[in-house]
């Protein structure tokens, strides 16, 4: 175990809080940009955003990093990678030409369509008319997704034509997402259960992680709008052995392989969004970092270093790492700010955060910051993610919903049923 490194982690959110602890706890010096009020108790912060690629080179160059890990996926699209590796800092995460896998919903369509890889039926639109024409031809449930990055809320399930429509409206016309609104992705709408497949890749290896489950929309029983995810867990029984194996050797392994056969070999984290139906997984999206909030429950499910594993996937060899079996299983809950997902509130104080908590719980920040008055207050939609680590998945959803119980502020929400489909498995 190698102990002592300097690590940059680019990011503000749970994600990063997750990551950023796990390197602290093994010892290592951990400089967050820009960090939030979570990252800030485990290493030091630095007011750099995430986005500012030549300020965040200098950074990790002038810190000597060791490792930079990127956590969201527009530095990546910004070729912060690139960018870091000319100047010789080790980087964990794909290049600007690998990242098109999560940038572009229509280069990632085709690519599947290129390499055999099975995912819906789709059609690509850039005249919002010809899509409308093409939803009220089609008499059926259909998937409705913006080309480009809309921070997990660029898509939307139409039940029906007229919500279809108005997704076309509001992507295309209404530019609610900006220029990634210019082209729309209308797939068929797929049957089954999700689940996140991560894997850590060094170019043509790859190391799998614990199977998860978000939970996208914002209400119980998946209801409401799609958010940027409401809580996850980890390992999900949807993904069994059979299942796994299948990941690995249908999606995986042909999308690494087409990725290199491109002249992009991809290097990072890949989290593969699947749709299973009766033991048979295909592909929804691509993301080419960790997900959010799915990191905050792999990362106490990962039996390894997480230096070595990430350190090895820039490196360029992760075989010498070598896969592990989850350790018990997380859960955690996005405790959310009045409004979200849409214009959420801010500023209200959070109360309970002092308080002592439950044995395997944790606390990651997202959305927060200290006031002035030294308080710690909302700062954006996603405000916690407060999870546990525990033997079983119904230990950790028990304390974590202890846990969710002993903080609270002015018009918070959360999800009462993370969970529930792996927990009613179980009963």
């Amino acid at each position: 175990m190698s102990r002592g490194a300097r690590i940059v982690v680019v990011g503000a959110g749970a994600r990063e809080h997750a990551l950023a602890t796990a390197f602290s706890t093994a010892g290592h010096e951990v400089v967050c940009a820009p960090g939030n009020t979570g990252t800030a108790s485990v290493g030091r912060n630095v007011d750099v955003a995430a986005n500012d690629v030549p300020r965040l080179v200098d950074l990790a160059s002038a810190a000597q990093a060791r490792l930079v890990i990127v956590g969201p996926e527009l530095p990546l699209q910004l070729g912060l990678v690139d960018a870091l590796e000319a100047r010789g800092v080790p980087a964990f995460g794909p290049t600007r030409s690998a990242a098109r896998l999560e940038g572009s919903k229509v280069f990632m369509k085709r690519f599947c369509e290129r390499h055999g890889i099975r995912s819906a039926s789709f059609a690509v639109f850039d005249d919002p008319d010809a899509a409308d024409r093409y939803v009220k031809e089609a008499g059926r449930p259909l998937v409705v997704k913006a080309d480009g990055l809309a921070a997990g809320k660029g898509v939307c399930v139409a039940d029906t034509a007229e919500e279809a429509l108005g997704a076309i409206d509001r992507i295309m016309r209404k530019r609610e997402f900006g220029d990634a609104g210019r082209s729309v992705v209308i797939e068929e709408l797929l049957l089954g259960e999700e689940a996140s497949f991560h894997v850590v890749s060094d170019g043509t290896n790859a190391v799998a992680l614990a199977p998860a489950q978000d939970h996208k929309r914002v209400g119980d029983d998946d209801r409401g709008p799609n958010t940027g995810g409401m809580g996850a867990y980890a390992p999900a029984p949807v993904v069994d052995a059979f299942v796994h194996e299948r990941v690995m050797q249908e999606i995986v392994r042909p999308t690494l392989d087409g990725m290199a056969r491109e002249g992009a070999p991809f290097r990072g984290a890949l989290f593969v969004g699947l749709m299973i139906d009766r033991g048979v997984p295909t592909v929804l999206e691509y993301n080419v970092r960790f997900g959010d909030p799915e990191a905050t429950v792999l990362v106490p499910t990962y039996a390894g270093d997480w230096f070595e594993l990430l350190s090895a996937s820039a490196s360029g060899d992760v075989s010498r790492v070598g896969s592990s079996r989850p350790t018990g299983s997380a859960l955690a809950v996005v405790m959310a700010a009045q409004g979200y997902p849409g214009s959420p509130r801010t500023g209200d104080p959070i109360e309970g955060l002092d308080a002592p908590t439950p044995h395997r719980s944790f606390i990651r920040h997202a959305g927060t910051k200290r006031a002035s008055d030294g308080r710690i207050v909302t700062a954006g939609g996603r405000v916690l993610a407060v999870g546990a680590h525990g033997d079983t998945l119904r230990q950790a959803a028990t304390t974590a919903y202890e846990a969710v119980g002993r903080i609270r502020w002015p018009g918070e929400h959360h999800r009462t049923d993370i969970g529930r489909r792996a927990l009613r498995s179980d009963a």
